[in-house]
């Protein structure tokens, strides 16, 4: 299954920037900068206050921690585990009003996608069918949320399967698609192979910051 993500436009009554999903909460840090970098325009959320999203791209090699919940939930499945692909990282950060008074609130969310040892399937071609008919209602759900869906020189960016079609994700589930440029998407399917191949480099531990803003 894929590490990803469901970012609501939503904050709590204690003004916590509501990130909930399959990825897991990080900081910024170390580390050079990021492949690329996306920033939304503000929305509105329902309680009245401003989030802005801004996305920060790898992929990177996943922290200890992170292959370490990998390998539980590729056991769990059954599966044993062949890489860990660190993404992404999501960040979210909201302005509004606490207690009659101006209040601010962030977060991280880190994409991670688990390789476990999952068989392909026989039927991606229809599973990208059925993407391909969604993309463009999913995009302007999507925008809704977090801003317009990005885009360069007027070519929306490609949307990328977390867990990817060749072995079975889901094709519009809103947690598993990511807006990504062209050439860092390249990188990505260049790297899934290598990520569900014995012994390579996503079975190493990356560091736990692994970018800098």
């Amino acid at each position: 299954m894929s590490a990803a993500f469901v970012l609501r436009s939503a904050v709590s009554a204690a003004a916590i920037l509501a990130l909930a999903g399959c990825g897991s909460a990080t900081v910024g840090g170390g580390g050079s900068s990021a492949r690329a970098k996306w920033v939304g325009s503000v929305v509105r959320t329902p309680d009245g206050g401003q989030l802005r999203t801004t996305i920060y791209y790898g992929p990177w090699q996943c922290s200890a921690a992170f292959l370490s919940r990998c390998e539980s939930k590729c056991a769990a499945q059954g599966y044993p585990l062949m890489g860990c692909m660190w993404l992404a990282d999501i960040k979210g950060d909201w302005q509004g009003r606490y207690l009659f008074m101006p209040a601010e609130a962030g977060g991280r969310l880190a994409i991670t996608h688990c390789c476990c040892d999952y068989p392909t399937v026989s039927n991606g071609r229809q599973l990208r069918e059925k993407w391909k008919n969604a993309r463009e209602g999913f995009r302007r759900q999507w925008g809704s949320e977090f801003g317009e869906w990005p885009s360069t020189n007027g070519a929306n960016w490609q949307g990328h399967h977390i867990f990817d079609l060749a072995h079975g994700g889901p094709p519009v589930a809103p947690d598993n698609v990511l807006p990504v440029p062209q050439d860092v998407h390249q990188v990505f399917n260049d790297e899934y192979p290598a990520c569900y191949a014995p012994g390579g480099k996503w079975l190493t531990p990356g560091p736990a910051r692994p970018y800098v803003d």
